[in-house]
């Protein structure tokens, strides 16, 4: 008995369908939830401030998606073990305060010898932080391997911001 071909067609759409969707089901499935918002209160204390940008950096910045803290080998982008301490040699003229801003706004401005690159504005949709929250990361960033001197009243962007920082809230030294 032959089998008309727009059947054998039908039916082999229909295999490839039910295959396709038991495997589907087969995967694990992992539940995907938004990143929980992080709450910056201008009386925060320093250890504070620091647990929070870590938080930032974890969720709703997706750092940690790209940068490694203390790993070595093969990167995707730089580690940021120590990067408190090298921010502030990287580039004449900025301190590391000033690097690390445009380094976040402007992606593109510092590219690490290396590396490519890739890294998205985190201060535009989709990740969108807020300049509370990229203060919070940049303190956290300091306080690898230097001295945190960012609050969320200190002002880094546009660069030179730093200077009228509100109330004694310096941008860090210059190099």
């Amino acid at each position: 008995m032959k089998v008309p071909v727009p059947l054998r067609i039908f039916a082999l759409t229909v295999a490839t369908t039910a295959f396709y969707t038991l495997v589907g089901q087969l995967v694990p499935q992992k539940e995907v939830q938004p990143p929980k918002e992080t709450v910056l209160k201008k009386d925060m204390t320093p250890d504070e401030l620091l647990k929070a940008g870590r938080e930032v950096m974890e969720g709703k910045g997706l750092c940690f998606t790209c940068h490694t803290v203390g790993k070595s080998g093969a990167l995707r982008f730089p580690d940021l073990d120590g990067i408190g301490a090298r921010a502030g040699s990287r580039v004449p003229g900025l301190s590391d305060v000033d690097y690390m801003a445009q380094s976040i706004y402007e992606p593109g401005a510092f590219i690490v010898p290396g590396f490519n690159p890739g890294m998205p504005t985190i201060n535009k949709p989709p990740i969108g932080l807020t300049d509370q929250e990229i203060l919070a990361v940049i303190a956290t960033l300091q306080s690898m391997g230097g001295k945190v001197t960012v609050t969320l009243d200190s002002k880094v962007w546009p660069l030179g911001a730093g200077a009228a920082a509100s109330a004694g809230a310096p941008a860090g030294p210059k190099s």
